[in-house]
């Protein structure tokens, strides 16, 4: 009896260690200032999974560094913004003036992970004196578009339940991600470079309303009535849109993140009617052809 025993707890450690094999490679990327997108490439490394995970996987860290500052990352369209798997989900990240650092650490069966691949393409135009990224191969564009200059400025507006409107300037998430208050109306008002009536939004709620497009830094839902969003899009003016784009993802209750969409693309939950808490969104001037 002992005999086997031993012999089923033999096994169940072999199981579970031939389970458990996961391969790990790591590499430290310095980007120049700049916006940039990060996908996992196609092909490379055969996929697999584990554990209901699916491989190969890329996380995203931000180390610290005595010579350069950590990326912001800006958006992601996976389940964790930090993560890049085979579904080919994608993250942006913002570089700051100076250069920054980023880890990319991936994960799959062991002996395959140096054959996954990170692509990595710049979303703005490089900036006058700023360092190139280091290492990194010219690759197509992980984002639809390519020639992209400066981010503008604009003015974020929500009316946040039982805060009521509260003002941000777009510089990453604004709202209370995390926090379960419902964003019933939002406005979007340009600080430079655009009028206000140059871009366009709309919002989305219960039971698959949809707003008309607003602009003017209007605000596009509801007040007082206990009516979360549940959804949005932003859009440029028609006679813009050949020099500007809109990058934007938002922070649902029990979705999590959705996005990043683009240039009126609706930014929905993955569960119906789930209430909207925060906004990250990017107007980014095109460079001239």
């Amino acid at each position: 009896m002992r005999v086997r025993g031993r012999q089923a707890a033999a096994d169940i450690r072999t199981a579970t260690a031939a389970a458990s094999e996961i391969g790990a490679a790591a590499r430290l990327v310095v980007l120049g200032e700049g916006l940039y997108a990060l996908r996992l490439a196609p092909g490379g490394a055969r996929p697999g999974g584990s554990a209901g995970l699916r491989f190969p996987a890329v996380q995203i860290g931000t180390p610290p560094s005595d010579e350069h500052d950590p990326v912001e990352l800006v958006a992601g369209s996976g389940e964790r913004s930090d993560w890049l798997d085979t579904a080919g989900s994608v993250a942006v990240v913002k570089s700051p003036p100076g250069g920054g650092v980023v880890l990319l650490t991936t994960y799959g069966p062991p002996g395959a992970v140096e054959a996954a691949a990170v692509e990595i393409n710049r979303l703005d135009a490089p900036a006058r004196g700023a360092a190139a990224a280091t290492g990194i191969a010219p690759v197509p564009a992980a984002l639809p578009g390519t020639g992209f200059g400066r981010e503008l400025r604009s003015e974020v507006v929500l009316h946040i339940e039982r805060e009521g409107d509260r003002r941000f300037v777009a510089a990453g998430w604004v709202g209370t991600r995390g926090g379960r208050r419902r964003i019933e109306a939002f406005s979007v008002r340009p600080l430079e470079g655009l009028a206000p009536a140059d871009i366009e939004y709309k919002a989305f709620g219960p039971n698959g309303q949809e707003t008309p497009w607003v602009s003017d830094a209007r605000l596009c839902g509801t007040r007082g009535r206990g009516l979360p969003l549940t959804g949005f899009a932003v859009r440029l003016a028609p006679q813009l849109r050949d020099r500007f784009d809109v990058i934007y993802q938002g922070a649902f209750f029990d979705s999590g993140v959705s996005g990043p969409q683009r240039n009126g693309e609706p930014c929905r939950p993955a569960i119906f009617d789930d209430p909207l808490e925060a906004i990250d969104l990017r107007v980014i001037a095109r460079e001239p052809g």
